[in-house]
């Protein structure tokens, strides 16, 4: 009994539908990253905001290791622009470049936000193409068992 060779077809779609999980679960770190970023840069700018000159810090050396310092200048903040390039900022220009940073980062996740409903919406169309092959191939099978008894 032969169910019309739709079984190479489901194996396709069933594969197919594994490789688009494994894209979501790629694009949803992409933004846990940007969310962690995203953190970075509030902590950033509550330490920019709550700082004065004179204040005591622990500066990250890496490795685990810090090193206790002075703030000299809080309106000397040096500010990552990115693609390598940084910038001294006073405090409030430090402050409204993490601003931008982060408004940059909010539109790369509803970028990726609507990637992941895209994919997911090519998984639903996969989903209805294995229903229907299924139904298919039942009522196939539902035909043959008819005949077999007919005759």
């Amino acid at each position: 009994m032969s169910l019309g060779g739709g079984g190479g077809q489901m194996q396709q779609i069933a594969q197919q539908m594994e490789e688009l999980e494994g894209h979501i679960e790629a694009l949803e770190g992409e933004i846990e990253g940007f969310q962690q970023e995203k953190r970075e840069i509030d902590e950033a700018i509550e330490a920019i905001e709550t700082l004065e000159s004179g204040s005591t810090v622990q500066v990250p050396l890496g490795g685990g290791a810090y090193l206790r310092a002075e703030v000299q200048d809080i309106d000397e903040v040096i500010v990552d622009l990115g693609a390598d390039y940084s910038a001294e900022r006073d405090q409030e220009g430090a402050i409204s470049s993490l601003e931008s940073k982060q408004e940059t980062l909010d539109g790369r996740i509803e970028d990726v936000q609507s990637d992941i409903a895209e994919v997911e919406s090519e998984i639903q169309q996969l989903e209805q193409q294995a229903e229907q092959m299924q139904a298919q191939q039942m009522q196939q099978l539902q035909q043959q068992q008819q005949q077999q008894q007919d005759e």
